[in-house]
């Protein structure tokens, strides 16, 4: 994430490498390529590289960013066949041969950068176009520039000030001829560097040279450099230093933003730390007219603020004590915090305006009375200072972007004598607004219990998760310690034997193991074990501080030596085209052996891949690790948490005639986490709370789940936190969401329980699915669901289970220990940490899922029996009819099935689901599952119930598998069957089947083919008076072959 520090300026520096497998474009099989790159209104190109598809430039190209908007922006680069022979002939002067765009927030620091091949895009759908091209891209920081030095005094009058004018006049020409030369001087290097063809391509291209000199008169500081122009090293022209320094900003421009509001604007993940950031997705909409405004998702409820700031006393005698402040409002009454001096509070509260049962609020400042000097005395009350009231009816009304209500110095009543002066003075300020304001945040709520940290809503980013690859090659100059006197007395008893080693690497709590080699073996020669394996690990940022590699014994089951990879010095690299450098470690044994050899090994951090911290069936984000290979957000997607009715209590008083609950609403998206504040005590509560993310592929899942708080009590010191229960979870596929429309739906919660499933209540949501480009959208449906190294060096399934699961647990912990906690339990429920648990629930659910994909083929096979038979006459004559025209004019079958699909779309539209669905409880098989099932489905690993119970389960499991076990033979035995044709097991049926095969062969060529489909189409749908009841002679013949199931022990 790049972000612009205030007066600095910045370089993005694009270093084009070289490219690869370019399409030839000149006639004769190659290309003379050359780059041309664009970004923040600059352009710059590289050499050309005449005859050669794989041509390598390694140039540097550097745009200064004039602006901090530019870091929002797009580079572009296109790659051009140079035309020689035509002048001016070709699209800025040659041949197309890809495009790159790069998302400036993509941009890598000085020193992070690395080489990424990007694949050359099409411009257009007709294009021809392959190969790929490496880039470096990086953003310098530069210095600011010096404080500009203090302007001489102006001359009186207007005469002095036009001469002053003249003089400056031709300082800036002469300014301008000096610049001139040097920039040609500049040019002569790379002229004469360049081939005669570059030339003569160069003369040809009149456009460029019209923007490049459209670009200079652009320029508001004359003289300037082109931005195209590198000086000489060591050498800087002092006109542009002084014209830096002697040219103040323009007044008229605003200030440049804030470098956390720059950075949330221009990061591939804006979005992940405020509500409704301004990303180029919204920036595109608004520009189009489509532009949404903040908190439109949902209603805006008005609340009462109260900001206390301080109070003073006007009698100073005595001894000062604290100050404290009491606000009353009906049947609300809050005290701020004791301020000892002066009473500066600075304090914040909000009062839901349609709780409030009062016409007029009150605000009393005590000061606390001196403690008792002698135990046992009691102590005396606290002196009342006064108040001061206020009538609602006349309290202003604030929306933002309006300022914020400056407070003001009131005079308290009620305590000073009459003709006295007032003993105190409070500075407050009092005013309507909605949770839009911004001092809603962070003020006592009325209605989510006050200051309570753990009632608080909040955005969570989980942490960037890497793959670490470990790659151990082999080990030398092993110096093995001496084995034990067991193992001594065991070498003497039953010979001698080689030591077996292995490599176990640890990261944090993950640790993992090589395979086993022998020193006497052949892999391990004679002292010198290979292994070739790689170990895979999950790496958060921030970064543990070491991988520990360890050498280890089997036999003697000593250490024989380990070392520490610091994990800043670990490669990052984002393809599988660079390999990583190896390194050599030098193992520490013990006091004896300080030097215990050394093992070759080689350490990566995986940038190419996307680690997976959830389902994969519910991914909500598929972005590469390393931000260089993020493309642009697609759209945006808005979320207004409304509320939610009828909750069930979740917490039942102790005599059970009453209950509570205490509902918060989690959402997740990508790696940003969002929890509305907590509604206390209520069953219908309303948070009107609205999130936005952005969206980089639309084939992703959100997930939304409700929670009853229970953290927010205090609890006694040693016992650990309550848990937050489940309400409710739903998930929302972006994909089944029509773009620019607002959804408002109440979706049910419905929560499995270990004592059963009922509904817990309804929540109500209003969901925006914002995309600017429709194309762009189509084509991310044609782009692979995952990153690149996925597919190049696939992970196993058992691998990929392994390192999921890792990354839920990191996950979990590091959010488990933010403030306010998103609590271990909330996380799991989110990502769904048991999917791979046993499930006798889940296990019918998704069988009669396959059955109902199946169902489809299975009516088809129906009716073709019913036509069959002839149960309805007229659709078996049409039947023979189509059989007739298929046969004859065997062309039209594609087009006819082509058209037949398309109205059946067509038709089925009419009934097309109109709102995204939630969870499908009947889908689930939520009504027909057993208290014992799902008993066993809560109980977890091991088993925590009695011997008996487990036992039941099991012999139940027992006989589902034995089910599972008899289908699974028979589909074995069918295809058995078939290679029982083939392998002459049946002497008799296999010579049978020869014989159909000759016999086949011969009536095949003697007979057309279309005669004989249709003779055996019209067989197959004969009048059943010419069929038998029987099954046919194939059917009997295909069940007489024999399986291999008689041999199965």
């Amino acid at each position: 994430m790049v972000e612009m520090e205030e007066g600095a300026r910045q370089r993005v520096v694009v270093e084009v490498c070289n490219a690869r497998n370019l399409m030839p474009k000149d006639g004769q099989g190659t290309a003379c390529a050359y780059a041309v790159v664009d970004f923040d209104g600059q352009r710059r190109r590289t050499a050309t590289r005449p005859r050669d598809l794989n041509p390598h430039w390694g140039e540097r190209l550097e745009f200064p960013v004039h602006h901090p908007g530019a870091m929002a922006d797009t580079l572009e680069l296109n790659v051009y066949n140079d035309k020689k022979a035509v002048a001016g002939s070709g699209r800025r002067g040659g041949t197309f041969l890809g495009k790159v765009k790069v998302a400036a927030a993509s941009f890598a620091r000085a020193g992070d950068e690395a080489l990424v091949y990007y694949p050359l895009e099409k411009r257009s759908v007709f294009s021809q176009i392959k190969g790929e091209i490496g880039l470096k891209i990086w953003v310098v920081d530069d210095p600011p520039p010096p404080a500009p030095a203090a302007p001489a005094p102006a001359p009186e009058g207007e005469k002095a000030q036009a001469g002053d004018a003249a003089p400056a006049d031709k300082k800036e020409s002469a300014e301008a001829a000096a610049a001139a030369p040097a920039a040609a001087d500049e040019k002569k290097p790379e002229a004469a560097a360049a081939p005669a063809e570059e030339k003569k391509a160069q003369d040809a291209k009149p456009e460029e040279k019209k923007a490049e000199e459209a670009g200079k008169k652009k320029s508001p500081e004359k003289g300037k450099k082109k931005d195209g122009d590198k000086p000489k090293d060591g050498e800087k022209p002092k006109e542009e230093g002084k014209k830096e320094v002697a040219v103040p900003p323009s007044p008229s421009k605003a200030p440049p933003p804030s470098p956390s509001k720059m950075q949330l604007a221009t990061a591939g993940v804006a979005g992940d730390l405020e509500i409704l950031p301004q990303t180029a997705a919204e920036r595109s909409m608004a520009s189009s007219g489509g532009g949404s405004a903040s908190y439109d998702l949902v209603d805006r409820v008005p609340y009462l603020f109260v900001r206390l700031l301080k109070a003073k006393k006007n009698q100073d005698g005595g001894d000062r004590q604290p100050l404290y402040a009491q606000l009353c409002i009906g049947a609300h009454a809050v005290r701020t915090r004791a301020a000892t001096t002066a009473g500066e509070w600075d304090q914040v509260f909000a009062f839901h305006k349609a709780s409030l049962t009062a016409s007029s609020l009150e605000v009393t400042v005590h000061e606390e009375a001196k403690k008792p000097e002698k135990e046992g005395e009691a102590a005396p009350p606290d002196a009342h200072l006064g108040f001061v009231s206020f009538d609602l009816q006349e309290v202003p009304k604030r929306s933002p972007p309006d300022s914020a209500l400056a407070p003001q110095w009131y005079t308290l009543e009620g305590h000073a004598e009459d003709g006295a002066a007032p003993a105190c003075d409070v500075m407050l300020a009092v005013w309507v607004g909605t949770q839009v304001d911004e001092a809603f945040q962070e003020a006592w709520q009325s209605d989510s219990g006050g200051n309570l940290v753990h009632t608080r809503s909040k955005a969570y980013l989980s942490p960037k998760l890497w793959y670490l690859r470990l790659s151990v090659i082999q080990a030398q100059d092993l110096r093995l310690p001496s084995p034990p006197d067991a193992a001594k007395a065991k070498q003497q008893h039953f010979g001698p034997t080689f030591p077996e080693l292995y490599v176990k690497a640890q990261l944090g709590a993950q640790v993992f193991k090589t395979g086993r080699i022998a020193l006497g073996s052949a892999a391990a020669g004679a002292s010198n074990p290979s292994w070739n394996e790689d170990l895979l690990f999950v790496a958060a940022e921030p970064f543990d501080p070491f991988l520990t590699v360890a050498v280890e014994d089997v036999f003697s089951g000593q250490l024989v030596g380990q070392a520490r990879v610091p994990l800043s010095t670990v490669h990052r690299r984002s393809d599988d085209r660079v390999e990583p450098p190896s390194r050599w470690l030098n193992l520490c044994g013990d006091e004896a052996r300080p030097y215990a050899g050394r093992v070759h090994v080689r350490v990566c951090l995986e940038g190419g891949y996307h680690v997976l911290d959830e389902a994969a069936n519910v991914a909500s984000d598929v972005r590469a690790a390393s931000k260089q290979l993020s493309k642009p957000p697609v759209g945006m997607l808005e979320v207004g948490v409304r509320g939610a009715s009828n909750l069930v209590p979740m917490k039942i008083a102790k005599d059970g005639a009453s209950g509570s609950t205490d509902a918060y609403v989690v959402l997740k998206y990508g790696p940003k986490w969002a929890r509305t504040r907590t509604i206390l005590d209520h069953f219908n509560p309303r948070w009107n709370e609205q999130y936005a993310w952005d969206v980089f592929d639309p084939c992703t899942v959100l997930s939304i789940a409700v929670f009853d708080n229970a953290r927010y009590k205090t609890v006694d010191a040693g016992k650990p936190p309550p848990k937050d229960a489940r309400i409710g979870k739903l998930r929302i596929r972006l994909s089944t969401l029509d773009t620019n429309r607002v959804y408002s739906i109440n979706y049910a919660l419905t929560a499995v329980h270990p004592v059963g499933v009922r509904k817990m209540g309804e929540l109500e949501l209003a969901i925006r699915f914002t995309c600017p480009s429709w194309l762009t959208l189509m084509q991310a449906y044609g782009s692979p669901l995952l990153p690149r190294m996925h597919y190049v060096k696939p992970l196993g399934p058992a691998q990929q289970d392994v390192l999921r699961h890792t990354a839920m647990r990191i996950v979990s912990t590091r959010l488990a220990r933010s403030e306010p906690p998103l609590g271990p339990e909330v996380v799991q429920y989110m990502l769904d940490t048991d999917t791979h648990a046993w499930s006798m629930r889940r296990s019918k659910a998704n069988w009669f899922r396959v059955v109902g994909c199946l169902s489809h083929l299975a009516t088809a096979v129906r009716w073709g029996h019913r036509v069959r038979v002839w149960e309805h006459s007229p659709t078996t004559v049409l039947v023979h009819m189509l059989l007739v025209a298929v046969v004859l004019c065997p062309e039209m079958i594609l087009p006819t099935v082509c058209l037949y699909l398309f109205l059946v779309l067509l038709w089925r539209y009419r009934w097309r689901p109109r709102q995204p669905a939630g969870m499908d409880p009947r889908l689930s098989h939520v009504d027909s599952v057993s208290p014992d099932e799902l008993d066993e489905e809560f109980d977890g690993l091991p088993s925590a119930r009695p011997a008996d119970v487990v036992r039941a389960r099991y012999d139940r499991l027992r006989a589902v598998a034995g089910r599972a076990q008899t289908l699974l033979g028979d589909v074995a035995a069918q295809g058995e069957r078939v290679e029982a044709l083939l392998s002459w097991r049946d002497p008799r049926a296999t010579g049978v089947f020869a014989v159909a095969c000759l016999l086949a062969a011969l009536v095949l060529y003697a007979v057309p083919f279309k005669a004989l489909l249709l003779g055996m189409g019209f067989f197959y749908l004969r009048h059943p008076r010419f069929r038998g009841d029987m099954p046919s002679a194939g059917f009997n013949f295909f069940r007489r072959l024999p399986s291999l199931s008689d041999r199965v022990l």
